[in-house]
């Protein structure tokens, strides 16, 4: 049988409804997926949200399990419906149903990296995306339902903490009081978690030093439209990490203080999931 396509870190007992997640952090690229790019190495890593899970390896000493997949977007995109399937890239799908997200070739198998920079020399058989869909993302999607399902059974409500990072030229241009944001909280404008919720964790934040902004340049994409509903005691926030706070996007390596950047991280998420197990924010909450 194969290895799962996540690694799953459970703490000894669960003290909080939170979850946290990095979809979009897996490396293990393999050989064959290697071999049918046009990228080099480092090219195809260029759109893999690099290290995002190591700066959260901490999170499950807090009481909150972390759930990392292993599998890296370039090969196929967890933030994406499995019916979001680009046709310029796979064979015998139709044209119908698209929207910007599949158009611009980030589909759930995406066509292009950053830059939009193509991935494969042609076309990929309609039998291997529905391979890669049943072998990754219905196992990830399976267990953080899960995850999801027994923190709302167990506290009465579940908080997923979806965490991504963002290119730095992304966030240039766009401004909180002067300067680009640092992190971005995509709660779908409030329809993916209560205000607060969010309140709490932008405060957290705030404290430690960063700069923060919601909803733009991102807002919430699949797993916050799909997992989240506030009315039913299920919220999620999509937080974006400006790449440049802990390593150099050209070399793909670290800078000498991401173990500063990954504590700072995990007190954020301390102090959120304290805010939860006080019972602030606590039940069924209409979505605004």
């Amino acid at each position: 049988m194969s290895p799962p396509p996540f690694r799953l870190t459970m703490p000894a007992r669960q003290t909080a409804p939170l979850v946290v997640a990095s979809p979009h952090s897996g490396r293990d690229y393999g050989d064959p997926f290697l071999a049918a790019t046009v990228l080099d190495r480092q090219g195809i890593r260029s759109s893999e949200d690099a290290f995002v899970d190591l700066l959260l390896e901490n999170v499950p000493q807090l009481g909150v399990p972390l759930l990392a997949a292993t599998v890296p977007r370039a090969y196929l995109d967890l933030n994406r419906a499995p019916e979001e399937l680009d046709p310029a890239l796979v064979h015998d799908v139709p044209r119908g149903g698209m929207n910007p997200r599949i158009s611009s070739g980030l589909g759930v198998i995406p066509r292009v990296v950053a830059q939009g920079r193509a991935i494969y020399r042609g076309k990929i058989t309609r039998a291997e995306a529905r391979a890669r869909i049943d072998a990754v993302w219905r196992p990830y999607h399976a267990q953080l339902a899960a995850l999801m399902d027994a923190a709302h059974a167990a506290f009465g409500q579940a908080v997923l903490l979806d965490v991504h990072s963002m290119p730095h030229e992304a966030i240039e241009g766009t401004s909180a009081r002067g300067r680009p944001p640092e992190v971005v909280l995509g709660d779908r404008f409030g329809a993916s978690c209560h205000a607060r919720i969010v309140d709490a964790l932008e405060a957290a934040l705030a404290d430690l030093g960063f700069r923060v902004a919601r909803n733009a340049p991102f807002a919430g994409a699949y797993i916050a439209q799909t997992y989240g509903a506030p009315d039913r005691g299920r919220h999620v926030i999509q937080i974006e990490l400006d790449r440049a706070l802990y390593m150099d996007e050209a070399t793909l390596e670290v800078h000498p203080d991401f173990a500063a950047m990954r504590n700072l991280l995990t007190e954020a998420v301390a102090r959120v999931a304290a805010h939860l197990a006080g019972g602030r924010g606590t039940g069924a909450v209409a979505a605004e």
